[in-house]
């Protein structure tokens, strides 16, 4: 089960907010002050805090501040009656990732939420692969140390060419078509020729097939695109 953390010296916007959080599924804690948030988070580790600007003492600007120091990267969603644009983009700027201004509609602040929630699932699950190394048949890609082995042997690939094998690898057993191979490794921007992907395939095969004129781990699906197999 999910834990939010709310962070408001105002006891009724922390049952409120608790009640209608609890019928959502998630498990909720609260703090009425930034110190006391701050305790919080070192000893329960919540997945995401509902922060409001206006604390007494220590404001939620300098708790952000200090959690992110102290403890590092966790979900943070301001809740404030502040409406001065400063605050709100000094407050993404130190880190938080998303602001609500009171008085909101509690659907509007669970959509935030768990849309807060997903970006940092699908951040959590890239940095996971992107540490880990991915083996098709002998070839084994590292992303961390950029190196790829074919046989146990180091291959020499340039950035792109690393670039595009990991793209492959990542989908191996799938066909990716050259729009989105163009697109993951040289960028949405990309305004060059296609030629460029067809020559780095060619590169890439030179590399890493036995026989690049018949290739039997990088193969061609005439009219879509390309496909990684174990070979």
């Amino acid at each position: 089960m999910m834990q939010i953390l709310v962070v408001d010296d105002d006891p009724l916007m922390r049952r409120s907010l608790t009640i209608r959080l609890e019928q959502e599924g998630y498990a909720v804690m609260t703090a009425a002050s930034a110190e006391d948030a701050l305790t919080t988070v070192q000893t329960h580790a919540p997945d995401l805090l509902l922060l409001d600007i206006g604390l007494p003492r220590m404001d939620g600007l300098t708790a952000l501040h200090q959690l992110r120091t102290q403890v590092g990267d966790i979900p943070v969603i301001f809740v404030t009656a502040r409406r001065r644009e400063l605050d709100q983009i000094l407050g993404l700027e130190l880190g938080a990732d998303d602001y609500i201004t009171k008085p909101f509609d509690l659907d509007v602040l669970l959509a935030h939420i768990k849309a807060v929630l997903r970006r940092y699932a699908q951040r959590d699950r890239t940095q996971s692969l992107q540490q880990q190394a991915v083996t098709v048949g002998d070839l084994t890609i590292e992303r961390a140390t950029h190196i790829a082995t074919l046989r146990e042997q180091p291959l020499e690939l340039s950035p792109k060419e690393f670039e595009l094998l990991w793209v492959f690898a990542e989908h191996q057993g799938c066909v990716m078509r050259v729009e989105a191979l163009l697109n993951q490794v040289w960028g949405a921007d990309w305004v060059g020729e296609m030629q460029t992907l067809y020559v780095h395939v060619r590169w890439l095969r030179e590399k890493i097939e036995d026989d690049p004129a018949h290739p039997r781990r990088l193969l061609t699906m005439r009219g879509v695109g390309y496909k990684l197999v174990a070979g």
